[in-house]
């Protein structure tokens, strides 16, 4: 009990530390704008001659893959390690590439002893876990790079999107082609003229899922097992609701359940959508539709969905469609002239193991008014489509510019004040959102209208609630005051 009064009072603290301004509990503060004092947008800034001391949250798989990748950039130093399962295989590696770091299971006592030894902060968690020790680290003045997507509910998004504000820290979300070729070719598509007047978009993830060929007709949770002597299972939960432990939410199957993760379209929209919807400046859509949903259940996503997001006309932009299409048997009809589907070296395996050929391969297609784009996913650029279309328009496409850095590397001079993050929360939050939108769709299988200005869906009560989602479990309230 003291442990717990003691961390209560250090997030009193940090929270009085940075000008006592306070985030009402998601479930007063939706709908109404938090308080947003601008403060010093560079009060956290590193200097360009130091390294910057980088804790890394969640040390397995991509976590870990994160925590190397920045390290790798020559510009931060490893100083604490924290996951809720340090003596698991694949946290090994990790502890022991780095043995000078410090190490801990629980991120609320690695900040409470090592606060002021930590400049910047990777989170690779489990997508509901993002948020408190996002809002943590922000309170307590690090910058953060946070994993895709953001966070699993919508207003989750929007409170660290307005904390990132608040506190003057540097943000990157981890959907790293958002640094590559098709950021910069998209923009300038875009700027120049050559995408223009968009009213159609195609995005399509049509490779196995973990949770493919689960019981559709399962009617309640799987049952308790043994929880791994290494595993501290009441950290991992967090924030969400008591689950018995049980091996389908671990190791990578949290992603599955909607209480956990956010399914195929969390994962790889961040890596498909993200440059369309900066560009296009798409926003939050007023309607989304699921259009096919096959396996609907309470629990865990569909086998397969397509998904019609509805965005307005913006400023001379026209109004427009995005459909997402995922699932094995739901692959989406491809424009004339489309030509094959090859695999993209540049474009990581999907977690569940190597990529399988399948008719459509991860990605995109853009339907403008004079010319149609396809595109594979991550940083892979656009091609005009059909081949004499393209062939008419050699010699007059703008150069494209060079990226300058990328991804991870993009962040840390970020937080040395050098360049501006590409997937700061300002731009990666509004995404997430059409994610979270799209997810309950997906979840009460009903078409959604969306109030852009008030944020609100105006049609579904109880598809409304799930913009906030459940409370908190007790005693991790904290964070949404933060």
């Amino acid at each position: 009990m003291s442990k717990k009064l003691q961390r209560r009072d250090f997030l009193r603290k940090s929270a009085m530390a940075v000008g006592s301004i306070t985030i009402l509990p998601s479930h007063f503060v939706f709908g109404a704008k938090s308080p947003v004092t601008r403060m010093g947008a560079n009060r956290n800034m590193v200097p360009p001659s130091e390294k910057l001391n980088l804790a890394g949250i969640g040390i397995g798989n991509r976590g870990g893959g994160v925590i190397n990748a920045l390290e790798s950039t020559g510009l931060a130093n490893v100083v604490a390690l924290c996951d809720a399962d340090l003596g698991a295989n694949h946290t090994k590696g990790l502890l022991k590439k780095y043995p000078k770091a410090s190490r801990f299971h629980d991120f609320r006592e690695m900040f409470d002893k090592m606060s002021n030894q930590i400049d910047a902060v990777s989170v690779g968690t489990p997508d509901f876990a993002h948020f408190p020790m996002t809002m943590l680290a922000m309170s307590l003045g690090k910058h953060v790079y946070v994993e895709k997507p953001l966070a699993r509910t919508f207003n989750e998004n929007q409170l660290m999107m307005e904390a990132a504000e608040r506190y003057g820290v540097a943000t990157q979300m981890g959907n790293q082609g958002h640094s590559e070729a098709n950021y910069f070719q998209f923009k300038t598509f875009v700027e120049k003229g050559i995408i223009k007047d968009v009213k159609q978009i195609t995005a399509h993830m049509n490779n196995k899922r973990r949770w493919h060929g689960w019981d559709t007709n399962m009617t309640k949770y799987p049952a308790g097992q043994r929880i791994p002597e290494t595993l501290d299972w009441d950290t991992w939960l967090g924030t969400a609701q008591h689950h018995e432990y049980n091996k389908d939410y671990h190791y990578g199957q949290w992603r599955c359940w909607y209480d956990f993760g956010m399914g195929a379209l969390g994962d790889w929209g961040a890596h498909i959508i993200d440059t369309a919807h900066e560009f296009l400046n798409l926003g939050l859509p007023y309607e989304v539709d699921p259009v096919r949903l096959k396996g609907h259940n309470s629990f865990f996503f569909p086998q397969s969905s397509t998904l019609a997001f509805k965005f307005p006309k913006r400023g001379k932009m026209p109004a427009c469609t995005l459909t997402w299409y995922d699932g094995l048997d739901n692959i989406p009809e491809v424009p004339e002239g489309y030509g094959t589907s090859e695999l993209d070296a540049n474009i990581p395996p999907a977690s569940n193991g190597k990529i399988q050929p399948s008719k459509l391969n991860p990605g995109k297609i853009i339907y403008g008014k004079d010319m149609i784009f396809k595109g594979a996913s991550h940083g892979s650029t656009l091609k005009i489509i059909p081949s004499d279309r393209a062939k008419e328009m050699e010699g007059k496409l703008p150069e494209i510019p060079k990226s300058t850095s990328n991804h991870f590397k993009n962040f840390l001079l970020g937080c040395k004040g050098e360049e501006k993050c590409r997937s700061s929360f300002d731009v990666a939050a509004p995404l997430s959102q059409v994610f979270n939108l799209g997810v309950i769709a997906q979840q009460m299988n009903t078409k959604i209208k969306f109030d852009r200005k008030r944020n609100k869906i105006t049609n579904n009560k109880l598809a409304n609630q799930l913009l906030i989602g459940t409370p908190p479990r007790k005693g991790w309230e904290e964070f949404y005051k933060l």
